[in-house]
């Protein structure tokens, strides 16, 4: 790769993570080629995206960011690194890794090295179920909306039934009186 095509690369990636606020770093290594294809087309499916880059060039991207990604070079960036962008739900990458896990042999491929989720880093496979079972910003804006509407239906609801009792109530002592 010459001079010009890695200055290229790491602009494109730069680019890219001040895309995608989500990304995260695995490791891949050992997969076949046909693996490490249906783990492709299974982040296509779900709506991220999967590269395989240089861990320098993956550094030099990194250090053109705003945020402080020290940790990452340190632990991060060594061996073999794919990267999983997410533009939406931070959650996703992990359950594609989870998923591909589930549908093939290597129970432990591909390992989660790091991620980044608004810039909160995480590092290391101990991370991964917690980071699956993360609720995406729109599940979290629809469980805030649900718990607002709940007292507002609570209070409707008990007016309607009110109505029909009160109103019994009311033909009851009519038809007494007479």
């Amino acid at each position: 790769m010459t001079k010009e095509e890695k200055v290229r690369v790491v602009e494109e990636l730069s680019g890219k993570f001040e895309e995608n606020s989500n990304f995260y770093i695995t490791d891949a290594s050992g997969l076949t080629v046909a693996q490490v294809n249906a783990f492709r087309k299974l982040c296509f499916e779900k709506g991220v995206e999967y590269h395989v880059y240089k861990n320098t060039l993956i550094q030099k991207a990194l250090e053109k960011l705003d945020t402080d990604y020290t940790e990452f070079f340190d632990n991060v960036l060594k061996g073999f690194s794919g990267i999983i962008f997410s533009k939406e739900a931070g959650n996703v990458p992990a359950k594609v890794i989870n998923d591909f896990r589930k549908s093939s042999s290597l129970k432990d491929k591909p390992m989660l090295k790091g991620a980044s989720i608004d810039t909160d880093l995480f590092i290391g496979e101990e991370n991964l179920k917690m980071l699956s079972e993360l609720k995406s910003k729109n599940e979290l804006i629809g469980e805030i909306i649900g718990l607002l509407q709940s007292p507002a239906k609570n209070v409707v609801s008990a007016l309607q039934s009110g109505k029909h009792t009160i109103a019994g109530l009311v033909k009851t002592l009519s038809e007494r009186e007479n």
